[in-house]
């Protein structure tokens, strides 16, 4: 499923117009992008229902370029991660009786 099909998918669910669905969308991942950037490795964000995003350092490390097979350092960097909820695990692997 991609964005437009989301937002069209939500409109058709709720009273809400396409264009409002859009703008709510929207303010969500600014708002979520902006946290996760200004909290600097210390908080999750959080999607309700699905699990939270959090940003994770990945340490520098050696790899090999493909086409040359020269070794090559990889920085370290810092990078967003999605950690699934109970809610949603559950929806996928139900728990058996």
């Amino acid at each position: 499923m991609n964005q437009a099909e989301l937002i069209d998918a939500i409109s058709s669910s709720t009273e809400m117009t396409k264009a409002d669905v859009k703008r709510v969308f929207d303010a969500y991942k600014e708002i979520g992008y902006r946290y996760l950037k200004k909290e600097k490795l210390t908080a999750d964000f959080p999607l309700p229902g699905f699990g939270k995003f959090k940003v994770v350092q990945r340490a520098a490390r050696k790899g090999i370029n493909p086409q040359t097979g020269a070794s090559v350092k990889i920085p370290a960097r810092k990078v967003p991660v999605f950690r699934p909820g109970t809610e949603i695990k559950q929806h996928i692997q139900p728990k058996k009786k």
